[in-house]
């Protein structure tokens, strides 16, 4: 299968959160990451095209970026996400972590 993503991923284990609407906050692993988005490991992943907001703790910022997504496909096991639109820290501080070993 051909993959046809924009932005190659780093595998990562990193704790985050994620909020459907104003609902309440859902703790979650992140297992893959890119500038364009990543795979969130959840037993109650949202529905497909459901937007969601990503709770994702980067070094350099005070507190965890609240980044705007897109859920792009689910498994049983939990969801891809697309990203929007993100400031210049948090664009800086991502690509920090993905440039890091």
């Amino acid at each position: 299968m051909r993959d046809h993503r924009k932005h190659p991923r780093k595998l990562i284990g990193l704790s985050i959160a994620f909020r459907i609407g104003d609902g309440p906050r859902v703790d979650a692993t992140c297992r893959d990451i890119s500038l364009g988005g990543m795979f969130i490991e959840t037993a109650s992943p949202a529905p497909f095209g459901a937007t969601i907001e990503v709770l994702l703790p980067l070094a350099g910022l005070k507190q965890a970026a609240a980044i705007p997504s897109i859920v792009r496909w689910t498994t049983p096991e939990g969801m891809g996400v697309q990203f929007g639109a993100m400031g210049a820290r948090e664009t800086y501080a991502l690509t920090q972590l993905l440039g890091s070993r």
